[in-house]
């Protein structure tokens, strides 16, 4: 079975964490904090990330 990547719904900003969680069986709330962290750490380098995040995958039908 192939599973597709989209935004999620369950959105905070965007829907990327969430649609990344629910591709890995993940909650959602794990990713958004494993997210900051990186985000965090990486001088604000993962805002961009997002941002390309947020273009590039499709929104949930």
């Amino acid at each position: 079975m192939v599973r597709k990547l989209f935004r999620s719904s369950n959105r905070m900003l965007g829907g990327v964490c969430a649609g990344i969680a629910a591709y890995f069986d993940l909650d959602p709330t794990l990713v958004r904090i494993a997210y900051l962290l990186l985000t965090l750490l990486t001088a604000f380098s993962g805002v961009v990330v997002y941002l390309i995040l947020w273009i590039v995958i499709p929104p949930e039908y």
